[in-house]
């Protein structure tokens, strides 16, 4: 079990009784003083990996940007890390667009996305002046044109679809030819005309993307000599962005390509086809965000028959990736990561709380002895936990607590009952 600390937050250590020092905090302590499913999120981690994003991109491309896919970890505390790291923001809804704005990031820097914008976000996005939106489709155009005021423009993405299948789970492909993101150049060029024709928006360039968790360099390359294979018909722009999409590591068998090699991949594919002196914009979120955070549970109950059953106090309400996109999460129990080899590990299914049967973490988990009170620690949450947490079941969702230097914060607080009835009218 003391691999168990390969997949920790970058920077954990492992004190002396086996317990996980994130951010100089123990878990155990902190997971007793804030309570249980808590999500911890190592400060340090998140701006090395922004800084490491940022400065690689500038050294091979200066005349680029990195902009954080909020939709990763949509939490303000951590788009406001971002911002003060320099990076920009890429945001997908109104609730995204207000955070953003909160956190403290210049307008001009903001990119919004939505293959279905609805004209509130389209009209936040022009009130607050955001840097570009990204155009899915002709209806777009019609929302822009409709709400941009006489004498304004507005700049402009359009996103291909670059026809590139990416080695990934399906619900997160989204650069092949069926993908409802984004228009076929067939029906890209048109629309081009259409923008460059037009008073109210200013035509900047084409947008890409080829899908998530992706643990090859080489569809990111790919995608870029397809977009460039348009140029024929589409032309040149000043900016291309390249989407995001890098996988992070969630289990030992994982190996994503580190970011040095991903941005090696794409600058080189970059160099040999698009302008050179061209805008590049890159969209790391999960890679950003995935591998700084774990999320600590207390033992509710233990079942053994069949099965050995392990059930937490959270689930399917904090981590929907197992049910939706199959994703394989690793654990250990917090004071039980040492590696005492004479400890004899039980084959058990860490599951939630919830009523489903799909409510399962992680399947046949090697665990020793778990028994109810004990602390699990599961790594790599960081990525999409907190964006799909949910109330199913009157559930409360989690907090979010920022380690560092020895100290926690909350920077999300709990829900509390009297939130899950908030919105209720007599």
């Amino acid at each position: 079990m003391g691999q168990l600390l390969d997949l920790l937050p970058p920077g954990t250590s492992l004190s002396d009784d086996g317990v996980p020092v994130v951010g100089g905090c123990r878990l155990d302590e902190l997971a007793a003083a804030s309570g249980t499913p808590v999500l911890v999120v190592a400060e340090d981690a998140l701006r090395s990996r922004a800084r490491e994003y940022a400065d690689g991109l500038a050294e091979r491309w200066p005349q680029s940007r990195v902009v954080f896919a909020s939709k990763a970890f949509p939490c303000t505390a951590v788009q406001r890390v971002m911002v003060e790291e320099g990076l920009g923001l890429d945001v997908a809804g109104g609730g995204e667009i207000l955070s953003a704005l909160k956190a403290g990031v210049d307008p001009r820097l903001v990119v919004l996305h939505g293959n279905a914008k609805l004209p509130e976000e389209i009209a936040l996005a022009v009130e607050h002046g955001l840097g570009l939106v990204v155009v899915d489709g002709p209806d777009d155009v019609d929302r822009l044109e409709a709400t941009v005021p006489a004498g304004r423009e507005v700049d402009v993405l359009v996103r291909v679809i670059p026809g590139v299948t990416a080695e990934t789970h399906e619900s997160v492909l989204t650069g092949h030819d069926d993908s409802k993101f984004g228009l076929a150049p067939a029906d890209a060029a048109p629309l081009i005309r259409r923008i460059e024709a037009s008073s109210a928006l200013r035509m900047r360039g084409l947008h890409l993307h080829v899908g998530s968790q992706i643990l090859q360099t080489q569809p990111f390359a790919d995608a870029v000599a397809a977009v460039a294979r348009l140029g024929a018909e589409l032309g040149e722009f000043p900016v291309y962005d390249l989407g995001g999409g890098l996988g992070a590591r969630y289990t030992w068998a994982d190996e994503p390509p580190t970011v040095a090699a991903y941005l090696d991949s794409l600058i080189e594919a970059a160099r040999a086809h698009l302008p050179a002196e061209a805008e590049l914009i890159v969209e790391p979120g999960r890679s950003m965000v995935a591998e700084a955070a774990c999320t600590v549970y207390t033992v509710v109950t233990v079942k053994r028959g069949k099965h050995t059953f392990v059930a937490v106090d959270g689930g399917m309400g904090d981590n929907l990736e197992v049910a939706l996109f199959d994703q394989r999460f690793e654990a250990g129990i917090l004071g039980r990561l040492g590696g005492d080899a004479t400890e004899e590990l039980e084959v058990c299914q860490l599951v939630g709380r919830h009523c489903e049967s799909g409510d399962v973490l992680i399947r046949d988990l090697p665990l020793p002895r778990p028994a109810v009170g004990d602390r699990i620690v599961v790594p790599s949450t960081g990525a999409y936990c907190f964006t799909m947490a949910n109330n199913y079941n009157g559930n409360r969702r989690l907090p979010v607590v920022f380690a560092r230097d020895g100290a926690w914060r909350t920077v999300v607080r709990r829900e509390t009952w009297e939130d899950l009835l908030r919105r209720d009218v007599d």
